[in-house]
């Protein structure tokens, strides 16, 4: 049986018209769902009874399950079981601008990027839509206040995910769904160079971020085997196609690594490599995890870093660390959870 929020607002329409029922009929619902918060068709009192008994007959509003919560200052990260049993995670960040959460898209990941908690956990399958809608629902409702920027961060690849991650868009940016403002929406890649150039042509206004981390191919190649299939000489031309198209800047997000990419050279190469583009570079801390050997750069040296981009006119900023006493890895509370069903 299909999940009703699986399904766009155009999707309900188009549904609603091949059954002889009006299209104003998916607003409806979607004003029960997203606005009124109902889990029931039952509770959608202004539909017909014998379109609520075909509702409940053809649609499921099933929900995913919170299992378990880490919370610190200004960050709480949630696991949820999806319905088959599988484990993912969402991140809510508590901003003076707001509150963002990072979604997961896939359960696990193939990029293997040899830092990332959830490369080490292959991918077993993609998210559906309903299961990509329903993080963000769910921690407004434990939270009792609204999202207001989301983030496609989380585990897996969102462009490896692409249709069902566009839908998701869709639904979260709709004003009769979730209501989330376009820019306030921001997808991250970390380089499938075919599907940027395909986010290129949507012209919808989401925010792009590049996780590059690395200024050469060399330094690139031994850390996210994804520069084996797209080296940054394509990504950068996609980069630079897609602002020529949408007019928008895009995000680089560059964690740093203790002696691996965070050296002054790797400053001054990266400032050459993104000289001219409308861009900014995200400077990211690393979270240190016990399953991977990679260690956090020291804050010298981060400073060090930042201050040489600053210098060649970089945009540049240094993210602020959440989460030191949670599982703060992206896939590490998942991973944990993993581990102790093993022992």
């Amino acid at each position: 049986m299909n999940n009703i929020y699986d399904y766009t607002k155009k999707d309900l329409e188009n549904y609603f018209l091949s059954m002889g029922e009006s299209k104003f009929r998916s607003s409806q619902v979607f004003d029960w769902l997203y606005i009124k918060r109902v889990k029931s068709f039952d509770e959608m009192t202004n539909l017909k009874k014998d379109l609520i008994t075909y509702l409940k007959n053809n649609f499921s509003t099933s929900f995913i399950k919170q299992v378990a919560k880490e919370e610190d200052v200004d960050v709480k990260k949630y696991l949820f079981e999806l319905f088959d049993g599988n484990k993912i995670e969402a991140v809510l960040m508590h901003h003076d601008y707001g509150n963002s959460i990072c979604v997961s898209t896939q359960v696990g990941c193939n990029m293997g990027c040899r830092f990332c908690e959830s490369g080490r956990l292959k991918k077993l399958r993609n998210l559906n839509v309903c299961e990509l809608v329903q993080q963000v629902l769910l921690v407004e409702e434990d939270i009792k206040d609204r999202i207001s920027h989301v983030v496609l961060m989380g585990i897996g690849e969102p462009f490896d995910n692409y249709d069902n991650v566009m839908k998701f868009i869709n639904i979260i940016n709709d004003p009769k769904g979730i209501n989330i403002g376009i820019r306030h929406i921001t997808v991250s890649t970390c380089g499938i160079v075919p599907k940027i150039n395909e986010f290129a042509n949507e012209k919808i206004g989401i925010n792009l971020a590049i996780s590059l981390h690395a200024p050469n191919n060399k330094i690139r190649d031994m850390i996210m085997p994804i520069n084996k299939a797209y080296k940054i000489d394509d990504i950068m031309d996609a980069v630079k196609d897609y602002i020529k198209k949408t007019n928008r800047r895009v995000t680089f997000e560059y964690i740093l690594l203790k002696d691996v990419n965070d050296s002054c050279e790797c400053a001054k190469e990266l400032s050459n490599l993104l000289k001219g583009i409308n861009c900014y570079v995200n400077l990211i801390p690393y979270n240190e995890t016990s399953n991977i050997k990679y260690k956090k750069s020291d804050k010298v040296t981060i400073n060090e870093f930042y201050d040489i981009l600053k210098k060649n006119n970089i945009n540049v900023t240094i993210r602020r660390e959440f989460g030191s006493n949670v599982s703060a890895a992206c896939g590490q509370l998942r991973s944990k959870q993993i581990k102790r069903k093993e022992d």
